[in-house]
């Protein structure tokens, strides 16, 4: 494999290229990315971007990956262009393509150069769909209507591409293994004759070099290549909002979360250059997605077995990564052991020295863990770094300044940095920037106390499902100050925040009679709009539990589900609630 770090005037550079192993290379690409070598990879994927489909599309993902870290008008325009090159560089191949192998595999002359045009072919309609999947984010991204469907029409052509190439490989990999199987079914040639004896020792195809030109390791490679964007599309799809799910139908997209997860841990497996990027959605998934959105009940630590193994198995191959060791700061922070993913995470910061996004995702665990701490300070100073540098959300980061200062203590500094998160809301149909505007508005009032911030700091924690990952000492010393807060507008909040404690600490009795109580006030129900159904859900969970109750426990689910509307993180609620139900249902199978 040629070293992009030579190089070589006229034919000898113009001989290398053409020797390149160009999976390979993309790979060892890739790999450099994730050991923090975003430069250098980039510089290798531009060296040989013209040399292949592959090389392009991995210059264009860099390309991609650096506007999604950024945020910056300039450079998503340059990923825009960059992923349209790529898609016009594979489109002149990209019709027919398991037709072809078909008819070519039936030829015989010629069969080697047909084999590998076939699998050119297929190679080119991947790339073109995850080039598409990557400018539907890119049209997302800009949150106008026009931007959505366009967006959604580019997802759809992407699934059928993945579908197809998806089916066509999994053909040709059976048509492969039944050949090979056939070959080794054959009787022994006969050695009666000198001929025969010569036949019979005479080398026979290699594994490696089948007759139809493709090999089973290139069709192994093809399966890992489709298998990520595939996967993807299952395991996203799996968890939109029940209510929404009509008009993904509609578009004709799947949504089978174990066939996502099985995709994506072949694709992980295999040799193809997005083997480390579906590795990395699996730790997303099992460590972020999953414990979030409850996909498993109320249990928070599934997963974490399949990340653990993970992480171990790729310690090896990725010992200088952020991103590898930012998910395993999350492994550490869901088992409960704060400081050691306090360490992780600092860790991760400095190995992102050039890498501000992956700074800006540590400093935002950092801020959490310190939370979880209920280290106000600490806390405080992360969050308003985010709020000086990012540029994803300032108004929630904002918010999370300003209560973590008023937690402290310092309620002049709060007040000040509440009146900043009304300046910053700038998207309108984000509900985190609604929540944080609304809550900000409330807490800049001459009455602000500190106990009312530790109080927005403990509802985060719930919102979010972080209290599961706080001690038995923090969880006392919340209840504490959530006990001592005596103010009608938010009663139905503080309940809902005991009854979420007292269900952490097993103290099952309180935190039922605690969401009951929550249930039931309606002073706070405007200012409060989540409080009932997500006292509801809450209480549904515990009733769960118990066979005899069970009954009533769906029954406040659906209550929860149908009864309620327009309140602040719906959709949210709606996932964690369609799990919960999924999950008993299945225990419910024989």
């Amino acid at each position: 494999m040629a070293d992009p770090a030579e190089s070589a005037p006229g034919s000898v550079e113009e001989e290398k290229t053409d020797r390149i192993n160009d999976a390979e290379l993309a790979l060892r690409g890739i790999n450099m990315l994730l050991n923090n070598g975003f430069k250098e990879s980039d510089e290798l994927f531009r060296t040989y971007r013209n040399h292949s489909p592959l090389m392009s599309f991995g210059a264009s993902f860099v390309s991609f990956l650096n506007a999604m870290m950024t945020f910056e008008e300039e450079k998503m325009q340059v990923a825009h262009e960059d992923l349209k090159a790529t898609e016009r560089m594979c489109e002149s191949e990209n019709t027919g393509v398991i037709e072809t192998i078909k008819n070519k595999i039936k030829r015989s002359a010629d069969s080697q150069r047909s084999g590998v045009t076939a699998v050119d072919r297929l190679q080119r309609q991947i790339i073109i769909a995850d080039c598409q999947v990557y400018l539907a984010v890119l049209s997302f991204i800009k949150q106008e209507l026009s931007a959505y469907i366009k967006g959604g029409w580019i997802l759809r052509k992407a699934w059928k591409m993945y579908n197809k190439c998806y089916s066509d490989i999994t053909h040709l990999q059976e048509g492969s293994r039944r050949r090979a199987s056939q070959q080794q079914a054959m009787p022994s040639p006969s050695l009666s004759s000198s001929s025969d004896r010569s036949r019979s020792s005479s080398p026979g195809p290699s594994p490696s070099h089948r007759p139809d030109g493709v090999s089973p390791e290139v069709l192994d490679r093809l399966k890992g290549s489709v298998s990520f964007g595939y996967g993807l599309f299952h395991l996203c799809i799996s968890m939109v909002p029940p209510h929404l799910l009509k008009i993904v139908n509609l578009l004709g997209f799947p949504g089978d979360r174990l066939q996502g997860l099985s995709a994506l841990t072949y694709a992980s497996e295999s040799k193809d250059m997005k083997a480390p990027l579906a590795t990395l959605a699996l730790l997303w998934y099992h460590t972020v997605v999953q414990p979030f959105f409850a996909l498993d009940g109320t249990d928070t630590q599934a997963g974490l077995t399949e990340a653990k193994s993970i992480l171990q198995q790729r310690e090896a191959t990725y010992p200088n990564s952020s991103l590898f060791m930012f998910f395993k700061g999350r492994v550490q922070r869901l088992e409960c052991q704060i400081t050691s993913a306090l360490t992780s995470f600092s860790d991760a910061l400095d190995l992102a020295s050039d890498q501000r996004e992956i700074q800006h995702v540590c400093l935002y665990e950092i801020g959490w863990c310190s939370m979880i701490e209920l280290n106000y300070r600490e806390a405080y100073r992360a969050f308003e770094r985010l709020k000086t540098e990012s540029r994803w959300s300032q108004c929630y980061y904002a918010y999370l300044t300003g209560v973590c200062q008023g937690a402290t203590g310092d309620l002049e500094g709060a007040v000040s940095v509440f009146k900043d998160v009304q300046k910053l809301f700038k998207r309108k149909n984000n509900q985190i920037e609604l929540f944080s505007m609304k809550r900000a508005e409330k807490l800049r009032s001459p009455s602000l106390s500190k106990e009312l911030c530790i109080l927005s700091v403990i509802e985060i924690l719930y919102l979010w499902k972080a209290l599961a990952n706080c001690s038995t000492a923090k969880l006392q010393t919340m209840a504490q100050v959530l006990q001592g807060i005596d103010d009608a507008s938010c009663a139905g909040l503080k309940n809902l925040l005991l009854g979420a404690i007292n269900k952490c600490l097993h103290k099952t009795k309180d935190a039922i009679q605690y969401f009951h109580l929550a249930v039931r006030d309606e002073v706070g129900r405007l200012t409060n709009s989540y409080v009932q159904p997500y006292s509801c859900y809450e209480l549904g969970c515990v009733l769960l539990n118990t066979p005899e109750s069970a009954g009533k426990g769906r029954m406040l689910m659906l209550q929860a589900k149908e009864d309620y509307a327009g309140y602040d993180f719906e959709n949210r609620l709606h996932v964690r609630i369609h799990s919960a139900l999924a999950s008993m249902s299945a225990a419910a199978q024989p």
